[in-house]
């Protein structure tokens, strides 16, 4: 997984490579990972919005789409 994705944060991958080998990984991903593996895929897209996010299990993220676009929920600590 490391050799084609960037992993910023554990469990997070975001796609470094050729769209056509990204779709290859990501689609391999998706039949081999376990339901609960909880991964978040970024992968970039030719066409608008320019990225897709594919997450397999759950996520310690929420995802939310708005006017088609997809993003991940944030939450702000007080300090």
């Amino acid at each position: 997984m490391k050799l084609w994705f960037v992993e910023p944060r554990a469990n997070v991958f975001v796609s470094g490579v050729k769209d056509s080998v990204a779709k290859t990984v990501v689609d391999y991903l998706y039949q081999h990972c376990p339901p609960e593996s909880g991964v978040i895929i970024f992968r970039s897209l030719p066409k608008p919005p320019g990225y897709e996010v594919r997450t397999v299990g759950p996520t310690r993220k929420a995802l939310t789409e708005i006017s088609g676009l997809q993003l991940v929920i944030e939450t702000l600590k007080n300090q």
